[in-house]
């Protein structure tokens, strides 16, 4: 199984940007978790991070056909971007949404989410460990 892990913008600012909702690992110690929980269960997975939307959707597109499934973390592109939505749509590709704060009980403007239409499931206010979450239903749902 090959999994791809996107990031969007201020990710890369992890353990700098407001750690009181995004905590203190950085975004080097995320993509290391990642990859050894991955690598334990031997499943493949990539990573990319960008601050641009249509760098974004770029990646979406080259997952068709090279992934079996994107983890997606949109940042603020989240309550946007229908051009992230259409993307996933687009390919095809199980998708899970995840969020490191609980942003339902954050701003009313978070608490819409366009590319949610998209995505197979949602993992909100788990901190970097939602990721792992996200790769355990991924996991779950391809082997079905």
């Amino acid at each position: 199984m090959k999994i791809l892990v996107i990031n969007g913008p201020n990710l890369n600012m992890l353990g700098i940007r407001e750690p009181d909702h995004y905590g203190r690992e950085t975004y080097e110690d995320l993509v290391n978790k990642i990859k050894n929980y991955c690598g334990e269960r031997n499943i493949s997975c990539d990573f990319y991070q960008s601050n641009h939307e249509g760098c974004l959707v770029d990646k979406i597109q080259e997952a068709y056909g090279a992934f079996d499934g994107i983890i997606i973390n949109p940042g603020a592109y989240t309550h946007t971007s229908i051009a992230l939505l259409d993307a996933v749509k687009a390919v095809g590709i199980p998708t899970v949404e995840v969020h490191i704060s609980k942003v339902e009980e954050r701003e009313d403007f978070r608490q819409i989410s366009y590319i949610r239409f998209a995505c197979v499931r949602t993992v909100t206010g788990l901190g970097t460990d939602g990721y792992l979450k996200a790769v355990d239903f991924l996991t779950q749902y391809l082997e079905k």
